[in-house]
């Protein structure tokens, strides 16, 4: 009989170990979410600057701020379920948002909340307003991303740059959800209207927007140093197409004058999260140089939401 009790009890600890064993095995692959792959389609909360990262203020800062004017919109990152909807005398006017990809989002300091605990809402949905309540220092919305849910400790927060990509203090990020998106941000942000295209750098005015007319068109505003046949290899133009346009004779162009150029054979493309210069150019059987001479950029490094104008061929 002592025997028979005695194995019995030997059998029910080790079932017990087993169990624990279980759960452990199940807590830590829930700990080891990968984020990034789970966020790869989310959007930017808000349009605006970043104005700080993860980890400053001695690491006890667990999320990134994006500053831009008061009453900007506030959008949720990906769709889910408001679990929290609330003014806190630190996050100010907050909304937490829970995600079926086992994560939770938090919307700090705005202005007001436009989403209540409990309701669905969907990506790209406005649920707020940006602004500078609770314990901040100036407009902006504080962004946080956990594993599993938030904690008081914040012991699950990962950096949001995992989701979005890295980004640097004064860096401008666009909310776009798709492309189609991409572009009406980029359009309210250049101030362009129907039938015009900008063509410039980012760091000073090379070019000026075109009258409405037949078509896309731009200026091109003449370097020093540029020739007329140059700047139709730009365009994959010939010198008589740019000449006719803009009536000139005996193709003689000067520094500063201003030419229409038609862009029949172009295409807007707004610029998605993971894009890269190469990667578009494929798509649009072009070259990644090409991109960057009719963008006026300097360098390969691209924003999300940023409009490109593409030569196809």
């Amino acid at each position: 009989m002592r025997d028979y009790i005695r194995r019995f009890f030997i059998a029910g600890i080790m079932a017990l170990c087993v169990g624990l064993l279980f759960l452990g095995g199940k807590h830590s692959k829930a700990a080891e979410l990968n984020v990034e792959e789970l966020t790869q389609d989310w959007m930017w909360p808000a349009d605006g600057v970043i104005s700080d990262i993860f980890g400053t203020r001695h690491g006890h800062h667990k999320g990134i701020d994006i500053a831009a004017e008061s009453g900007s919109p506030v959008y949720s990152v990906d769709s889910g379920i408001v679990s929290k909807s609330y003014y806190s005398q630190t996050y100010g006017h907050v909304i937490f948002i829970k995600h079926s990809n086992q994560t939770e989002t938090v919307y700090a300091h705005m202005n007001e909340r436009l989403a209540g605990e409990g309701q669905q809402v969907s990506q790209g949905q406005k649920i707020g307003t940006m602004g500078s309540t609770g314990d901040s220092s100036g407009v902006h919305l504080h962004f946080e991303i956990h594993k599993r849910e938030w904690t008081v400790d914040k012991e699950n927060a990962v950096d949001p740059f995992v989701a979005f990509g890295r980004e640097e203090i004064g860096q401008p990020v666009y909310a776009t959800l798709n492309e189609e998106s991409a572009h009406e941000v980029s359009a309210q942000l250049s101030q362009l209207g129907p039938g015009q295209t900008r063509i410039q750098d980012h760091t000073s005015a090379n070019a000026e927007l075109a009258e409405p007319g037949h078509g896309e068109e731009a200026i091109h505003i003449v370097q020093p140093g540029e020739t007329l046949w140059g700047i139709a290899a730009v365009y994959n133009l010939s010198v008589n197409e740019i000449a006719s346009v803009n009536n000139i004779e005996q193709n003689k162009i000067v520094s500063g004058q201003k030419l229409r150029i038609k862009l029949e054979n172009y295409e807007r493309y707004a610029v998605k999260k993971g894009d890269t210069l190469t990667a578009i150019a494929n798509k649009y059987k072009t070259t990644a140089e090409s991109i960057k001479e009719i963008n006026k950029l300097d360098a390969d490094f691209l924003k999300v939401g940023q409009v490109l104008i593409i030569r196809q061929k």
